[in-house]
């Protein structure tokens, strides 16, 4: 079973910047595909970034696409997303999630997740 970590959540301006981290545990995490996810209130889960188990295969839907970046160091099994320019419409909790073999674009296509951090994005 893998376990999965988020910190790095906050209240942040608009057009400011916040680094989420994600730390694994319990698996090879380099045998991974990872994702960030979020969920507004009331909205459904929504993938903002995915990644591939070498890192070498980015994908971003396009309301984030320039602004967010996913990356991961799997000497040390951690996952981050470089959020920038940020705008309210952000405010989410955002999830890791992992999934072996390749990255998917849905996030019901991942099989770990994490509990999830808070962004609140506010002018």
């Amino acid at each position: 079973q893998m376990q999965l970590a988020e910190s790095g959540g906050g209240l942040v301006q608009t057009g400011g910047s916040l680094r989420l981290s994600c730390a694994a545990s319990g698996r090879a995490f380099s045998n991974y595909a990872v994702g960030w996810c979020r969920q507004a209130p009331g909205q459904e889960r929504e993938l903002v970034a995915a990644l591939s188990w070498s890192g070498g295969r980015t994908y971003y839907p396009d309301s984030v696409k320039g602004r967010f970046a996913i990356s991961r160091d799997n000497a040390n099994d951690t996952v981050y997303l470089q959020m920038d320019n940020l705008n309210e419409e952000d405010t989410a909790v955002y999830i890791c999630a992992a999934r072996v073999g390749p990255y998917g674009i849905y996030c019901s296509s991942y099989e770990y997740w994490g509990q999830g951090t808070q962004v609140t994005v506010s002018s």
